[in-house]
């Protein structure tokens, strides 16, 4: 309910968040009381076994859950803005007003960003394809609508796209812009994606710009 709760607007996320911490410490501690639980019902029917078993499923897959965000979380850098032309990043354009309240602006992030990206996600690449424009940014579009991102803009006089994806468990929403460009040998793509709040993205936004790029140069191969 951590998140759910902060999506219905029940409570703020800094109470989201301290649900969510208190929730991972009740299940770990709940998981350990159940494996001490074993020595007591050793010699009990099967219903108290069942029943710890259970439980041991239920703490641990939540222990677990907790235990792998904060292990991601302490792998990258606490960054939320990711982008494939750290020289010249994709703008943010027909989104600037759907992010006028959001804390973090559609400007770039900036230098020190820039860095920590290099350092993280030296793989974050543009994407060249030796394919028509038009066509890529068709093929692009494609690749939004199936993943049920919110398609904000399409400029094709301009090469842009820009969409937004709306995080299950919290709803945050993150903005990605792409970029079309022609070249020697067809098509470049850049791509930027930057959360609307949060100063750590924990990884999110450049695993989506890998996935999306990936996809996009398997739909020319």
């Amino acid at each position: 309910m951590a998140g759910y709760g902060y999506q219905w607007g029940l409570w703020e996320l800094s109470i989201g968040f301290t649900v969510l911490r208190w929730s991972a410490y009740a299940s770990v501690a709940i998981f350990v009381i159940s494996l001490i639980g074993f020595y007591f019902v050793k010699d009990s029917g099967f219903g108290p076994k069942a029943l710890l078993v259970i439980v041991l499923l239920i703490s641990g897959i939540a222990s677990g859950t907790a235990l792998y965000w904060q292990q991601v979380g302490g792998s990258v850098p606490a960054i939320h803005d990711i982008t494939t032309d750290i020289q010249n990043p994709p703008q943010f354009v027909a989104m600037v007003r759907l992010r006028a309240d959001a804390p973090n602006p559609p400007e770039y992030a900036g230098e020190e960003s820039a860095e920590a990206q290099r350092e993280a996600y030296p793989d974050i690449q543009p994407l060249e394809l030796s394919a028509d424009l038009q066509q890529v940014m068709d093929e692009a579009v494609t690749l939004i609508v199936g993943r049920r991102w919110d398609l904000v803009a399409i400029n094709r006089n301009e090469g842009r796209i820009e969409a937004t994806e709306k995080l299950a468990w919290f709803g945050f929403k993150d903005d990605v812009v792409l970029r079309f460009t022609e070249s020697e040998n067809g098509t470049r793509v850049d791509m930027r994606s930057k959360s609307r709040i949060g100063r750590s993205d924990l990884g999110v936004n450049a695993k989506r710009i890998e996935r999306f790029l990936d996809d996009l140069q398997d739909q020319f191969e």
